[in-house]
């Protein structure tokens, strides 16, 4: 990527790792179908295996427990559906569900990214949102008190709560050890959206206690077009696969597999697991020294999240007054690629519907702004984007002070 413009949306997407890059572009150049028994078709096999142990790794898991997909929001889709099944013990060895119980009910944390929140093949009906507090976190007394009340109104059925292990916009970071034991006692399954946690914090499947994990490579500096589920160690079966044809992925996912893209995440997941132990703190220090500097020049910048736990590259920030769609127009203009957070497909600006869960009066969210750090980001890259920010919120801020005096 050029250092021209200053890039600070890793939580959007990663630039491609240039080790990633040499590999889909050598993964691109060669032939064969990784079904295909000659030559050919064995070493497209061995790339996409490789990546699969390489995948397996960074998240703690076992090789043949991961499913790649078309990307994390598929993932988290396949995970969520009724048709779910545990037939053995589950990830904290203390999920009692049973093969023959239905899953009638899909618990979501409020603040979920969109694809957990649309519920998956749950019908709408059966799918209830976890309040979350100011700071974010979900509300466990309102969850384990609803769980209480599931078992008496829906006797032999069984639940799924699904719950992200850090917030795409504020970077909270959610309990999970102890959510899963809540869900886990209660005799429930449990799903995590990793996405924005990998590469970025230790995982390790059982010790989280999650049963289905998501991952996505674009995310970690891999391409884009790639994500994966991760099983819990024989604990889940997936019912009727989201797709449906050969027998790829042991047959609950079909279709040609993106080998190079596959082979890239598995680039990107070897550099990750390799980093983990210094990168959050590379991470923090430019998050911190962000924020700081944040708070000298623009005092009145309110923090979302700062009061609890975040992940270590990720600060959303609002300046009083300041539309988001406006700054980040002059921010562009000005050589910065920051987020509003909650942009849509459009790429149009709507307000977030995590920071109205988190209580924060609709005026102040509507000027949210995301920075997020990642594997190319530097120190300058801080200097750059604050000095950019103070040039343009004075800017904005005059124009505004002239139109209420005209």
């Amino acid at each position: 990527m050029t250092r021209e413009r200053v890039y600070l949306d890793f939580n959007a997407t990663a630039p491609v790792r240039p080790e990633v890059l040499e590999a889909v572009v050598r993964a691109l150049g060669a032939a064969g179908n990784a079904s295909s028994v000659h030559a050919e078709g064995r070493a497209a096999h061995k790339r996409i295996e490789d990546a699969r142990a390489a995948v397996a790794a960074l998240a703690g898991a076992r090789a043949e427990d991961v499913i790649f997909t078309g990307c994390g929001s598929e993932a988290n889709t396949m995970a969520l559906t009724p048709q779910l099944r545990v037939s053995g013990s589950c990830a904290a060895g203390a999920c009692a569900v049973g093969v023959a119980r239905p899953v009638t009910r899909l618990f979501v944390g409020a603040t979920e990214h969109p694809s957990v929140l649309s519920g998956g093949r749950f019908a709408p009906e059966d799918v209830e949102a976890i309040p979350a507090d100011s700071n974010g976190l979900l509300r466990q007394d309102w969850l384990a008190e609803r769980l209480s009340r599931f078992s008496v109104e829906e006797p032999g059925a069984a639940f799924l709560v699904s719950v992200q292990a850090a917030n795409s916009e504020t970077g909270v970071l959610q309990p999970l050890p102890e959510i899963a034991a809540l869900v886990h006692g209660a005799g429930g399954i449990f799903h995590t959206d990793a996405v924005q946690a990998a590469g970025r914090m230790a995982l390790d499947i059982g010790a989280l206690g999650v049963d289905m994990l998501t991952l996505s490579a674009h995310k970690l500096g891999g391409p884009q077009g790639v994500g994966a589920l991760v099983l819990a160690p024989g604990a889940i079966e997936l019912g009727t696969p989201l797709v449906r044809g050969g027998g790829q992925e042991r047959g609950r996912r079909a279709g040609t597999e993106n080998a190079a893209g596959i082979a890239g995440f598995g680039v990107a997941a070897e550099l990750a697991l390799r980093e983990i132990s210094a990168y959050p703190a590379r991470l923090k220090i430019l998050r911190d020294g962000f924020e700081l500097r944040l708070g000298e020049v623009l005092p009145q910048a309110v923090i979302f999240g700062r009061e609890a736990a975040r992940i270590a590259n990720t600060s959303a920030f609002a300046v009083p007054g300041l539309r988001a769609e406006t700054l980040l127009m002059a921010l562009d203009l000005a050589g910065m690629a920051v987020s509003s957070g909650s942009a849509c497909s459009s790429g149009k600006v709507r307000r977030s519907h995590v920071l109205a869960e988190m209580g924060v009066a609709p005026e102040l969210a509507e000027g949210a702004l995301r920075v997020s750090f990642g594997w190319a980001s530097r120190a300058e890259d801080v200097d750059s984007f604050v000095a950019a920010l103070e040039k343009v919120v004075g800017m904005l801020i005059s124009r505004q002070r002239g139109r209420h005096a005209a």
